[in-house]
C-alpha cells in the first residue's frame, strides 16, 4: 500500500530527472547530426582540394579514411561528455580500452603503418599493375588499412597494407618500357641461322616493338630434343601484351612457311605380334 501511495512521488522524480536529462540528450543528438554533416563536408572539401591540385589519388583516399576515423572519434567523445560522463573518467576508460584494443589489434596497427610507408615510399600508385601476395592486378584504392586490387578476371582482391609493405612487390608500370623474353625450340635438323633471321624479322617489322634497344636472338640451350632459341625485345608498357601475342603467332606462321620444325613430345605405340 505504501508503494502505491508513493507512486506519484516516484513519477514526479522520474519526470524531474527526464526534464534534467532531456536538454543534454537533445544537444547530444544535435551534435551527432551536425558533427556527421561537418565530417562529410570536410571529406568533400578534401576531395575538391585533391582534384584541383592533381595530387596522387592514393594519398587522397588514405587521408579521407584517416580524417573520417579521427573526426568520428572526436565526435564520440563530445557526445559522451555531453551526456554527463566525466572527462577524467572517460580518459581513464579510453586509456585502458586503448591499451586492450592496441594489444588485440596489433595487425591493424601494422596495416596502418604499412599504409603510411606505401604513401611515403610510393612502390606503386593507383592505376599501376602490380604482382604481390600471389595477386596480379590493377591498384584501385589505397585506404588506411588495406589496398584494393582489380584482378585480370575483374575480381576485387583486398590486401592488408602491412603485408604489402613487408613483402616483395612487382610494379609492371613503374618504368615506361618493358622487355619480353620468348623461348622457341627448333629441331636439330633445322637451320639455326634462318630461324634467327625470321625471329628478328618478326620484331623488326612490327611497329610497336622498339628498335632501340634492338631485338636480339641467341641459342639459349641445346636440349634433349630441340635447340632452344631465346628472343628478347623491348616495347612500351601499353603495347607490351599486343606485341607479345603478335610475335608468338607470327613465329608459328613463318616457321611453318619456312619448313622449320618446332619439336613437340610424341609417343609412338608399336603393337607386337605373337
Amino acid at each position: 500500500m505504501d508503494k502505491i501511495m508513493n507512486l506519484p512521488e516516484h513519477a514526479d522524480k522520474a519526470l524531474d530527472w527526464m526534464w534534467a536529462v532531456l536538454p543534454n540528450l537533445v544537444i547530444a543528438l544535435v551534435l551527432v547530426f551536425v558533427g556527421t554533416y561537418i565530417i562529410r563536408f570536410i571529406n568533400k572539401m578534401v576531395h575538391k582540394f585533391f582534384v584541383k591540385k592533381d595530387y596522387d589519388l592514393a594519398l587522397e583516399s588514405f587521408l579521407q579514411s584517416f580524417i573520417s576515423i579521427a573526426l568520428k572519434m572526436i565526435l564520440f567523445v563530445l557526445v559522451i561528455t555531453q551526456l554527463g560522463v566525466q572527462t577524467t573518467s572517460l580518459v581513464a576508460v579510453l586509456a585502458s580500452a586503448g591499451l586492450a584494443v592496441g594489444l588485440a589489434l596489433q595487425g591493424s596497427l601494422a596495416n596502418f603503418a604499412g599504409g603510411v610507408l606505401i604513401l611515403l615510399f610510393k612502390p606503386f600508385k593507383i592505376g599501376d599493375w602490380i604482382s604481390a601476395q600471389s595477386v596480379d592486378g590493377t591498384v584501385m584504392e589505397i585506404s588506411i588499412f588495406t589496398t584494393k586490387v582489380s584482378t585480370f578476371g575483374n575480381q576485387i582482391a583486398v590486401i592488408p597494407n602491412g603485408q604489402l609493405s613487408n613483402n616483395t612487390i612487382i610494379n609492371y608500370n613503374a618504368l615506361d618500357t618493358r622487355r619480353d623474353k620468348i623461348d622457341v625450340g627448333i629441331g636439330y635438323g633445322s637451320n639455326i641461322k634462318q630461324a634467327k633471321e625470321i625471329l628478328l624479322a618478326v620484331c623488326t617489322e612490327y611497329e610497336t616493338i622498339l628498335k632501340e634497344p634492338a631485338p636480339e636472338v641467341y641459342v639459349g640451350e641445346l636440349a634433349a630434343s630441340s635447340v632452344n632459341l631465346t628472343l628478347r625485345f623491348w616495347a612500351n608498357n601499353p603495347d607490351f601484351w599486343a606485341a607479345h601475342f603478335h610475335v608468338m603467332e607470327e613465329i608459328k606462321y613463318r616457321f611453318d612457311a619456312a619448313g622449320i620444325e618446332i619439336p613437340f613430345p610424341q609417343r609412338v605405340v608399336t603393337q607386337l605380334k605373337n
